[in-house]
């Protein structure tokens, strides 16, 4: 309960100064962090969280989930066959070499093994753009950069996850039955994505049928029901729920705008509050010991992971690209590590690899960093593009509402 207190008021503090974070280099993203590290034994010792607590592996995985599910829903197809190009780009080469490049400077930096490397690579590939909403959900930024950061990031998650899988086996003390784990995780994968197809598909045929339907005020619950039971069915049957999230999510706005412009008030609230835990959670783990478990090599790996391997990388693959340099630069800036990273992170800790606790120590501090780095900086940016009045403050009718979350 004592958690449960500490989220209220964290969720408080975050509201009243949701209006100051907004317009400034403060994010509420980034109070959640500190206030989970400042409650924890750590500091207060309010909260008594390790890294195999349920509650973290939890937290995370449903944060991962509402958040997929609703970037899912912002997924155009008619946009994306438009201005599939770029997006692929970014996720064909960008992220191979931003895999590479990180696994080239753990092992050479922090001494991890070359599975081990390659592990840390693959779990710190996947973006978030949750801690970029300054800048993904504001119209006055070219639609093109919006468009390439979101799909990028709504789709690296489930590319990501096969190869994470795949080298814990490697890595781990079942590394001899790595053949089979690569037939459990394609089938997990594909059980994800055909949930996730068929689900909503149905659901919303069975709508049109006369005798069927939701009356006005119950519709928002309807694409609830459906992540509530895609979550659940993919978590008994063992499929993918990441993949299931996103690919349900882009279904129902394909097949009912309707019940996607009912449900996004409520369902990016939802997000909202699961990313808000998860982040009160994960940085109950942000230890002083933690920071001091790494290496000094461990933290230069760390800042180029951030300033150099994501802007390379992604720099590279959009050579010969329309984009302006500024839009270019912005786009290689925000590949800030989130849930998808924090999930898969927890997964290489709990799988007993030998090397384990060293590489989520790596993985752990990169994220932490990152979310500082990135949310900090998306509204001096967004002004870049011209963007003024970032949220609607009360006493400033000027102000427009925000189209994404409040940072």
């Amino acid at each position: 309960m004592v958690l449960v207190v500490v989220f209220g008021v964290a969720l408080l503090i975050a509201v009243l100064l949701s209006g100051l974070a907004a317009r400034t280099v403060l994010s509420t993203s980034f109070l959640f962090l500190v206030g989970g590290a400042l409650v924890s034994d750590g500091f207060l010792g309010l909260i008594h969280i390790t890294p195999d607590s349920d509650i973290v592996s939890v937290t995370a995985d449903l944060a991962l989930f509402a958040v997929l599910f609703t970037d899912g829903m912002h997924v155009s197809f008619p946009k994306l066959r438009e201005n599939w190009r770029n997006p692929a780009r970014a996720l064909a080469l960008g992220m191979p070499l931003a895999f590479v490049g990180m696994a080239l400077i753990t092992h050479y930096l922090v001494g991890l093994d070359w599975t081990t490397s390659f592990l840390v690579g693959a779990v710190l590939a996947p973006t978030d753009p949750v801690f970029a909403s300054a800048i993904v959900g504001r119209k006055e930024v070219p639609s093109k950069l919006r468009q390439l950061l979101n799909v990028e990031s709504g789709i690296n998650d489930g590319l990501a996850l096969p190869v994470v899988l795949v080298l814990i086996a490697a890595a781990g003390p079942t590394s001899g039955h790595a053949e089979a784990s690569l037939g459990k995780i394609a089938l997990e994968l594909v059980l994800g994505l055909v949930f996730g197809l068929v689900l909503p598909f149905v659901v919303i045929e069975l709508v049109r049928f006369r005798l069927l339907g939701a009356e006005p005020k119950l519709q928002p619950l309807l694409p609830l029901a459906i992540g509530v039971t895609l979550y659940a069915l993919c978590h008994l049957t063992h499929a993918n729920p990441y993949l299931a999230a996103f690919s349900a999510g882009a279904v129902l706005t394909a097949r009912s705008l309707e019940a996607k412009e009912a449900f996004e008030p409520l369902g990016e609230m939802l997000a909202e509050l699961a990313k808000f835990a998860a982040l009160l959670v994960f940085g109950a783990l942000l230890t002083p010991q933690l920071f001091g478990d790494l290496s000094f090599g461990g933290y230069v790996a760390v800042v180029l992971a951030i300033v150099l391997i994501r802007p390379a990388s992604l720099l590279l693959s959009l050579v010969g690209t329309r984009f302006t340099r500024q839009e270019k630069l912005v786009a290689a800036w925000f590949g800030p590590k989130g849930f998808a990273s924090v999930v898969y992170g927890l997964l290489v800790l709990q799988a007993g690899i030998p090397q384990g606790e060293e590489a989520f120590t790596l993985i752990a501090v990169c994220i932490a960093f990152s979310i500082i780095a990135h949310s900090s900086t998306d509204v001096p940016i967004a002004r870049l593009f011209k963007v003024e009045d970032i949220a609607g403050i009360p006493g400033d009718e000027s102000a427009p509402v925000p189209a994404r979350d409040t940072r």
